[in-house]
């Protein structure tokens, strides 16, 4: 295995001029939520860094995050793979197989130790030893454990290895688990989805290869850049919710106009992802816009708690005693107490001007 290049030096082989170069740094800095102040700071970093070696494991999933991942547009995905990361082991992207592909597994655990990330996608079942999913003859608890053991950081992708997703979903009978269940001694950064925002996956490398280290996480170890705000907050709908204009069953009048989605399952008042603000497929559309309520895929649990098509809260967004189920109510009882008011200050001001009228000529004729 051949000393790793820099990111600038595989670029500038293939071609890329200085300016294409700076210009695919501002656009980084852009993606990542960064200002232009960042620019030199990512451009010296991939001038300067080695490209960092990266396994991708697949456990217990359904390959819906590579799906995904290879459909990222900023930045591309071949840009990621072929320039920006080396990844020397993914059973699903990597042209070799079988023994060839186990023995680069083990050469880059062996050469890179503590230098490498490990990228997981799905999660261990620990029932019968693991014996309910094998990689290369063996269970994929045990592949797991040892790509682990010497990785510098490991970035689970998607629901199944943060949460443990629908593998793990009542009763379980594989006893699938999340993979900080077992690997309890290094960083791990969690980007749940099902599947993850494919821009949210190279964000994060683009971040981690940029500056060296994980990204801010929140309290249950998700990158804040991504999930650090509801769904629920940069939703074109929020406008209808807070009007407390919803969706009261499918194809209804609301459904048409675009009222907000709550009262039919939505969850986006309670998930945190960039769903509502990066979208998918380039930015064009999202499940609440194509008129699909959020079933909450990044949150722990989410495919345990009951229909996708029920109220996950009551939430009381509306004054300390008010909620959705209310809010309508109290709207159409403001208007017409308005309405009432209105009619009153009327009335009053024509039995005043009437009075007006009534003295005066009174006074006129004495």
């Amino acid at each position: 295995m051949s000393q790793i290049e820099t990111f600038y030096e595989v670029m500038r082989r293939q071609g890329i001029t200085r300016r294409s170069f700076l210009k695919y740094c501002s656009l980084t800095a852009a993606a990542l939520g960064l200002g232009p102040t960042f620019v030199p700071q990512i451009a010296n970093a991939m001038e300067t860094k080695p490209r960092t070696p990266v396994l991708w494991l697949h456990g217990l999933e359904c390959t819906c995050c590579s799906e995904s991942f290879i459909r990222s547009a900023h930045p591309l995905v071949k840009d990621v793979v072929l320039s920006m990361i080396s990844l020397d082991y993914d059973d699903t992207l990597m042209a070799s197989a079988g023994h060839q592909a186990e023995a680069v597994l083990e050469e880059t655990i062996q050469k890179y130790k503590g230098e490498y990330i490990l990228a997981v996608e799905g999660n261990p079942p620990l029932n019968e030893d693991g014996m309910f999913c094998i990689v290369g003859g063996k269970p994929f608890l045990d592949q797991l454990k040892h790509a682990a053991k010497d990785a510098k950081a490991i970035i689970a992708w998607g629901s199944c290895a943060s949460w443990g997703c629908v593998q793990a979903a009542r009763p379980n009978p594989t006893q699938a688990v999340p993979i900080h269940k077992v690997i309890k001694d290094k960083p791990i950064i969690k980007v749940p989805g099902c599947p993850p925002i494919a821009e949210v996956m190279t964000g994060v490398i683009t971040y981690m290869l940029t500056f060296g280290k994980v990204p801010e996480l929140d309290r249950q170890g998700r990158p804040k850049m991504f999930y650090g705000q509801r769904i629920h907050d940069k939703c074109y709908r929020r406008p209808h919710f807070d009007a407390g204009q919803f969706v009261e069953e499918w194809d209804d009048e609301g459904a048409r106009k675009g009222y907000c989605l709550y009262k039919v399952g939505c969850k986006g008042p309670t998930s945190y992802n960039a769903c509502s603000t990066i979208r998918w497929n380039e930015g064009v559309s999202f499940p609440i816009q194509a008129g699909h309520g959020c079933i909450g895929c990044s949150e722990d649990g989410f495919w345990d708690k009951g229909s996708f098509y029920d109220r996950l809260t009551n939430i009381p967004h509306f004054g300390i005693e008010k909620n959705a189920d209310q809010i309508g109510t109290a709207v159409a009882g403001g208007v017409g107490a308005a309405i009432a008011a209105h009619a009153a200050v009327s009335a009053l001001k024509r039995a005043t001007t009437s009075d007006d009228k009534s003295q005066a000529k009174t006074e006129e004729h004495s």
